[in-house]
């Protein structure tokens, strides 16, 4: 198994390779160079399987034994998910009217991220150790992928966190999350702009190739290929428990599922693509709020950014530039890496691209699309407690709008990706004129004491928050190299 860049500048890489990556050298996003296929047989036996089981049947499809033999892989995942707050790890809310809901929050952080993260983090541990090293992790978030990688590495001796979160645009509870880690290894920013913003700077340091060398810069965000690879075993799970498979069926077509999925940076809807061509039978809806520009590409083509990123109700997903769409596009174009490079490049650069019309048909005919108001996620909340007493986070009701919109036959199974906790994101609880019980866990968040720096708005904003990261980056290096701790 060896992964190669989507724009074609990089092949022959190894997990452990791509692992310690964050963008390819070349700019591009890391790919397996072949996809392994389920077959019918393979799938039928893997029915009844636990959650974790499936992780590790899936993880282990693309980490050779070389690397992590099978019995230290099937530690290292058990170790990951062993902390969550169901013993299931991940649990399916069987409602009424056929609305299946697969709960992916019941990690530390309450939300689906803490699942890939555990496990990426194990992974990176394990070399680490191995090799007696350490790395620097630079991660931005819209909210959820922050927090969880803090949780998740929080003061292991062998990562250093640099987190940037945009201030002002995420929860109390998703900012406390991040900002109330006082571990050694944690550097947290909050910066005066959009998530989208905070991306442009961070491009820029993955590009700095000795900056990446010297400093074992590394990323966490869905651009890691084993974010992805985790995020793969939900459908599989999810298809698995909710699409009428049969282990005796041999023989006799597989059943069919559609999966709904609220949809930001669009990492979730990369790894339903990805499962679909290994052979899962997938019908993939993508959901989005008032960032629509998914929505717009599949329909009319139109890949362009808006002037803003408009703050929603659902706010992990106020997103403008999808970037895990890279990944679909390469899969879509015949993993033509000299076509994906010249699209991305020049969406890039103009924040703009027009889809040609085959380019654009070729996606539809995978990715169904539609966008939720914020009056429709309340509305989808409201719904959903009427009917079922089962309260829904803004983002998992982006997806849920779909089942009171969109009718379907009773011989198609359909399930809905529940990407966070309702704890996480009270204001909307309340808008939506609900109350929901809050954890102990998040109440205690309140009386925690808090560490940040601030990235400021200026006129050349980019080039500071850049300088600003970049020097964080150097003093967490000198500081570890001379036994020392570096605090910002």
């Amino acid at each position: 198994m060896q992964y190669c860049s989507t724009r074609g500048g990089v092949r022959g890489w190894d997990f452990r390779e791509v692992l310690f990556s964050g963008y390819a050298p070349d700019g591009g996003m890391f790919m397996p160079e072949s996809l392994p296929l389920l077959s019918p047989d393979t799938l039928r036996s893997w029915k009844g399987l636990s959650y974790t089981k499936v992780v590790m049947e899936v993880a282990s499809l693309f980490i050779p034994p070389q690397l992590i033999p099978r019995d230290h892989l099937e530690v290292l995942v058990g170790e990951a998910l062993s902390g969550f707050s169901v013993p299931e790890v991940v649990r399916i809310a069987r409602l009424k009217g056929g609305l299946s809901v697969l709960e992916l929050f019941h990690g530390d952080t309450l939300a689906f991220k803490d699942l890939a993260m555990t496990c990426t983090v194990r992974f990176l541990n394990y070399f680490l150790q191995k090799e007696n090293r350490r790395a620097t992790v630079l991660v931005g978030t819209s909210g959820d992928t922050g927090g969880s990688a803090i949780q998740s590495a929080k003061g292991l001796p062998g990562l250093d966190m640099v987190v940037v979160y945009p201030r002002g645009r995420i929860t109390p509870v998703q900012e406390k999350h991040m900002i109330s880690c006082l571990k050694d290894n944690v550097h947290v920013f909050a910066a005066d702009g959009s998530s989208d913003d905070i991306d442009q700077p961070l491009r820029r340091l993955f590009a700095d190739q000795e900056l990446v060398k010297s400093h074992g810069l590394m990323s966490l965000n869905s651009v890691n290929w084993s974010r992805v690879m985790i995020q793969l075993a939900h459908f599989v799970y999810a298809y698995l428990e909710l699409s009428g498979v049969k282990q005796d069926d041999v023989g006799a077509a597989l059943p069919e599922l559609e999966v709904v999925v609220p949809t930001g940076g669009a990492g979730n809807i990369a790894a339903g693509l990805i499962v679909k061509q290994m052979g899962l039978p997938l019908k993939l809806v993508a959901m989005v709020n008032s960032n629509d520009i998914v929505h717009r590409m599949v329909t009319s083509g139109d890949f362009s950014m808006a002037a803003n990123v408009t703050q929603t109700l659902a706010p992990a997903i106020d997103i403008q530039d999808p970037y895990n769409m890279e990944r679909v596009f390469w899969l879509l174009l015949g993993r033509d890496g000299a076509k994906v490079k010249t699209m991305m490049e020049g969406f890039q650069r103009s924040r703009r691209h027009l889809l040609p019309e085959n380019h654009r048909r070729l996606l539809s005919q995978v990715l169904s699309t539609g966008t939720v108001t914020d009056e429709g996620i309340l509305e989808t909340m409201k719904s959903c407690w009427e009917e079922n007493q089962y309260v829904l986070c803004p983002h998992t009701a982006v997806a849920v709008w779909h089942h009171y919109h969109c009718p379907h036959s009773a011989q198609l199974n359909r399930c809905y990706i529940a990407t966070a906790s309702p704890a996480k994101f009270q204001a909307a609880v309340e808008k939506a004129a609900l109350t929901f019980d809050l954890p102990e866990a998040v109440l205690a968040l309140e009386k925690l004491p808090t560490r940040y720096q601030e990235l400021e708005r200026c006129q050349n904003w980019c080039e500071d928050w850049e300088d600003r990261l970049r020097e964080t980056i150097q003093s967490v290096s000198v500081a570890r190299k001379n036994g020392m701790t570096y605090y910002t």
